[in-house]
């Protein structure tokens, strides 16, 4: 099987996000980058359908700017076979990437089945697995707890809204996007991570891809960060008059009551 996996370098969670100079993005200088969480599960559902099926590969593919080949590293170490990288902007948006990756997936020989993560934790738009699937006309299942594979098709238990689930069969080829709890991510060992400088990443711009600034619907501007939050307050005196304050409080400032 030919298994492709699409991933998006993100912001660590930790990372104390700063804008730039002039608000219409985040300040990068600094930034720890990290694979975006759900594409790890969808990292390890490629390879573990791969260790299931001998002679299949798995293919890792990003993109964005020069800087995505480190997450692509990522999944290579964790024990994808190669990877490509499609440079594109900083600040595209979802369907400049969506068509940057369906464009790298047009150029591969034969796609049998292709994973992502249900959003990427940094804009949780939720919409580069539907719109890279609806270009290249493939069918696709998100939040995906469960995939039973078949020969020709794949049953996948995904999830909706109250607590429930629905079971969903899809042909092949198709889009699965991940959700937390399909898998355990692997770790990748340290012999994987040296074997994993030595594999292959092909180098895509956007021109190869047919891709131009034309294809970025949305423009960013006025990034504002959250306001900062408001020093708590100590109530003094007894048990009563504490109480009778912060029904004061309550009422009057915070206006809850």
């Amino acid at each position: 099987m030919n298994i492709y996996v699409c991933i998006k370098q993100v912001p660590d969670t930790e990372t104390k996000i700063k804008l730039n100079a002039d608000s219409s993005w985040i300040d990068t200088t600094g930034i720890k980058w990290i694979m975006s969480p759900f594409d790890e599960f969808a990292v390890e559902e490629a390879l573990r359908l791969k260790e299931k099926n001998a002679g299949s590969t798995v293919t890792a593919v990003s993109a964005g700017p020069v800087r995505v080949v480190e997450t692509l590293r990522t999944a290579l170490a964790m024990g994808a076979d190669n990877g490509i990288h499609v440079e594109i902007s900083e600040t595209a948006d979802n369907m400049m990437i969506a068509k940057a990756l369906a464009g790298a997936l047009k150029k591969e020989a034969k796609v049998d089945l292709v994973f992502t993560g249900k959003e990427a934790i940094d804009d949780g738009a939720a919409q580069v697995t539907q719109l890279t699937a609806e270009i290249l006309g493939l069918p696709y299942v998100t939040v995906v707890l469960g995939v039973e594979y078949g020969v020709n098709s794949v049953k996948c238990k995904r999830e909706i809204e109250g607590g429930a689930y629905e079971m969903v069969e899809a042909q092949l080829p198709t889009f699965i996007a991940a959700q937390k709890g399909l898998n355990e991510p692997r770790y990748a060992s340290l012999p994987n991570i040296m074997k994993a400088k030595k594999k292959e990443v092909k180098a895509l711009k956007a021109a190869d891809v047919n891709v131009s600034d034309a294809d970025q619907r949305i423009r960013y501007k006025n990034f504002q960060l959250p306001p900062p939050k408001q020093a708590g307050k100590k109530i003094a005196g007894d048990a009563s008059a504490q109480a009778k304050e912060l029904v004061r409080l309550l009422h009057e400032e915070a206006k809850v009551v």
